[in-house]
């Protein structure tokens, strides 16, 4: 079966699990060896569909989350939109999308996801060694209240517990110390990025906080910078870093 898809997360798992991609978008670069000789369609928030069309596609893989409604609305191909929000969520999606693109190998990925959503949340955090850290920020304490995991900056953004990021916190054990918000993917005043008592985790992407690690030293925040890639890539990518951790 021949498969666009517009979702980088499910690019990875779907080329990993044997399946047919012919169409990407330009954020799709996993895995390195393979996604150079798939064609670029455009990116998460726009397609064109007329270069679409000499693909020949058998279905579109969108994602509720990652892409625009007007997307879908505007495909006139055969496609499906999953909905992923959850480490819990995540298997029932998989199987989904493996029953219509006719995979084994992804319906044995979703089993698997299964099998580590059922495990308990861990209940300690050694702040010192926080899961997927590329580098520390600040003079970092023994130990926090609170954890915010910031995504953007100008303004700053961050994610609640409800999320496939917040789900993800959850299993690495920081449930009891994540700050709550009602919206999905906040903005934050300065006033809240200035808290002593909050280590902050600053993801590699979408915005590369890697790059500016010497102004977070300067604006005196306390944390982290981590592999965004392992927190929001749902699928064989954070199912691997996930599983690794419960090792």
């Amino acid at each position: 079966m021949r498969v666009i898809c517009l979702v980088p997360s499910l690019t990875e798992t779907l080329i990993e699990c044997g399946v047919e991609v012919v169409g990407r978008t330009r954020f799709c670069i996993h895995p390195v060896d393979k996604v150079k000789a798939i064609s670029v369609v455009g990116g998460t928030k726009n397609v064109d569909w007329d270069k679409c069309k000499t693909l020949k596609p058998d279905i579109v893989v969108f994602d509720r989350e990652e892409n625009p409604k007007e997307m879908a609305d505007s495909c006139s191909f055969k496609w499906h939109a999953t909905h992923i929000t959850s480490v819990d969520n995540i298997a029932d999606e998989l199987r989904k999308l493996a029953d219509i693109v006719e995979s084994p190998q992804l319906l044995e990925m979703a089993d698997k996801w299964s099998e580590l959503a059922s495990k308990p949340n861990l209940k300690t955090i050694d702040w010192a060694n926080i899961p997927a850290q590329i580098e520390t920020i600040g003079n970092n304490k023994v130990s926090y209240k609170h954890i915010e995991y910031i995504i953007w900056r100008d303004p700053w953004m961050a994610v609640n517990a409800n999320t496939f990021i917040g789900s993800m916190l959850q299993k690495f054990g920081f449930t009891e110390h994540l700050i709550s918000h009602k919206k999905s993917y906040p903005e934050l005043t300065q006033e809240q990025m200035n808290d002593p008592e909050t280590f902050y985790l600053f993801s590699s992407e979408p915005y590369p906080f890697s790059r500016h690690k010497e102004f977070l030293i300067e604006s005196g925040f306390n944390g982290a910078i981590v592999d965004g890639e392992v927190y929001s890539w749902f699928g064989i990518r954070s199912y691997l870093a996930l599983n690794e951790f419960y090792q």
